[in-house]
């Protein structure tokens, strides 16, 4: 019987990753307040960290903590005590790219060593190398095909995690410097402001005017945003290790639906039940989710012209708008967070973890002082009385995600889940 991939989720502080373990993740990453990628992320304290790798532990998962940045000597200041209290916390691995840092972290700690993606790892003679440092796992680049990854995983027995849900990188694994000159932010020590994702004016050198060879501006390095739903049952055969979602500056609500999503497909596809008549259902959940368009990266062959995002400004607001979540269940309230404005009337959609969503219509309405009201502006506490809550709405949980229909323009309706 072929192994059962792990699914790893993202999350940008304690929150969101209790929002990917409740929907199913078997582990998560999360970056610390230094040495990471994702230097504008909330980013877990210790006692973050410490609180996350209990509750992860306690639900059966595991945590990981970003270690990627490419460090300069100075950078390494207290790195080394830092290694030894992600040890003590439980931490179970750590994502490396740099040599050095490889090289500190087994120094001062037990931790495993997965790595990085920007470290570019794309063949065996590779792995082999990074294998004789003492790596436990490799995370490819994004530049490999499953088959290409397989071929890796066969040739050296090592690990192999891959991306299967995300964001894109332009550039080689991440390995781009052009926020280094156009703000100053070093990209590979987590100063990237995706300069990429912007649009430009096109001009000629050989033009000595200021005009602009392009009327418009055109955006032409932004990617598309990966999907591998079509591609479950591949991640399996080929003895992919790791299906990894990207997203760890992304909110609760698409922490929430992206691992509900994947988490079940990868459980139809291992008890035999068929990912592929899921595959309408996981399309639709992830275009309510904002996202550039879908396609499949290179997972199934190298990634060519259409991999491009052409449109100019922001995404695709996804067909549903983040309406909340519920912070707490009692046995006569449900206590939410809302992100949206919320009043009398409005019809909201609950997303367990597993099961089919809860319509609710909001008949009563309570502030956290039980004062009713008609109508509480955004980000706010308020609590909804269970009496007024369809049947299958008992079991609502802490973290479960809310929202509601939003009438916007969103992915191109003729994108198939193969494209």
């Amino acid at each position: 019987m072929m192994n059962k991939p792990e699914l790893l989720a993202p999350a940008k502080n304690l929150e969101r990753l209790k929002v990917a373990v409740t929907y199913g993740a078997d582990a998560v990453y999360v970056g610390g307040e230094r040495y990471g990628l994702r230097a504008r992320a909330d980013n877990f304290t210790v006692g973050d960290l410490q609180e996350g790798a209990t509750f992860a532990h306690r639900n059966g998962a595991k945590l990981y903590i970003t270690l990627n940045a490419f460090l300069h000597d100075e950078d390494f200041a207290g790195f080394g005590d830092y290694c030894r209290v992600l040890d003590e916390i439980g931490v179970d691995a750590a994502i490396a790219s740099d040599l050095g840092v490889i090289r500190e972290i087994q120094r001062h700690s037990s931790l495993d060593v997965h790595l990085s993606t920007q470290a570019s790892c794309l063949n065996a003679a590779a792995a082999r190398l990074w294998q004789r440092t003492g790596v436990k796992r490799l995370i490819v680049g994004r530049e490999l095909t499953i088959a290409e990854a397989g071929a890796i995983h066969r040739q050296t027995g090592m690990e192999v995690e891959m991306f299967t849900h995300g964001a894109m990188c332009m550039a080689y694994s991440g390995h781009c410097t052009i926020s280094n000159f156009t703000a100053g932010r070093d990209s590979n020590r987590g100063g990237c402001i995706q300069s990429c994702r912007i649009p430009y004016f096109l001009k000629s050198d050989a033009d000595s005017t200021n005009r602009a060879a392009s009327a418009e501006p055109i955006t032409f390095m932004s990617s598309r945003d990966l999907w591998g739903i079509g591609q479950v049952g591949e991640f399996f055969r080929q003895g992919i290790c790791s299906l990894k979602i990207e997203g760890r500056m992304k909110s609760s609500f698409y922490v929430a639906i992206a691992t509900r999503v994947y988490r079940r497909l990868i459980d139809a596809y291992a008890t035999g039940q068929g990912a592929e008549a899921l595959l309408d259902w996981a399309a639709t959940e992830l275009r309510s989710l904002p996202n550039r368009d879908y396609f499949p990266g290179s997972l199934d062959a190298p990634a060519g012209h259409d991999s491009v995002f052409h449109k100019h400004y922001g995404v695709n607001p996804g067909t549903h708008k983040y309406s909340g979540m519920v912070m707490e269940t009692t046995e006569s309230d449900v206590v939410l967070y809302i992100m949206e404005p919320l009043a009398v009337g409005d019809t909201l959609e609950f997303v367990p973890p597993q099961g089919e969503p809860i319509v609710w219509t909001v008949k009563d309405l309570y502030s956290v002082l039980s004062e009713q009201r008609s109508r509480f502006r955004q980000e706010s506490v308020v609590k909804l009385p269970r009496a007024t809550l369809p049947d299958q709405g008992q079991a609502l949980t802490p973290f479960t995600a809310i929202r509601h229909a939003q009438a916007a323009a969103t992915t191109n309706p003729e994108l198939s889940v193969a494209s």
